[in-house]
């Protein structure tokens, strides 16, 4: 009943910038968490940043003051701007959401997107 579909994921030179949606569709009441995660591969899915619907956010030490998590509450959808982009965060990149899709019950599940690739050359 709600899709997470990401898009904006490519190829960039390093030191470039890209910038990532995150659009949420279906039976959205409210959108208590958003966050975008990333696996490269061979690694483990890691958190890369994360936002509340009290627009608190929250950032993995690699990135830190390269990449802002956004979103737009009113177009359900949420944004990572990267810049200054290193071949190391080449990864697919993961939207992930937490959703409430009642309004008659308090309760919220954890959707995922589909993945968007990043690759960053040297």
């Amino acid at each position: 009943q709600v899709q997470l579909v990401e898009s904006g994921g490519g190829l960039v030179q390093a030191g470039g910038s890209l910038r990532l949606s995150c659009a949420a569709s279906g039976n959205i009441v409210s959108i208590k968490l958003m966050g975008w995660y990333r696996q490269a591969p061979g690694k483990q899915r890691e958190l890369v940043a994360s936002i509340t619907s009290g627009e608190q956010t929250s950032y993995a030490d690699a990135v830190k003051g390269r990449f802002t998590i956004s979103r737009d509450m009113a177009k359900n959808t949420g944004y990572l701007h990267m810049n200054s982009l290193q071949p190391e965060d080449t990864a697919v990149y993961y939207c992930n959401a937490v959703i409430r899709t009642s309004p008659s019950y308090d309760f919220s599940l954890n959707y995922w997107g589909q993945g968007t690739q990043v690759t960053v050359s040297s």
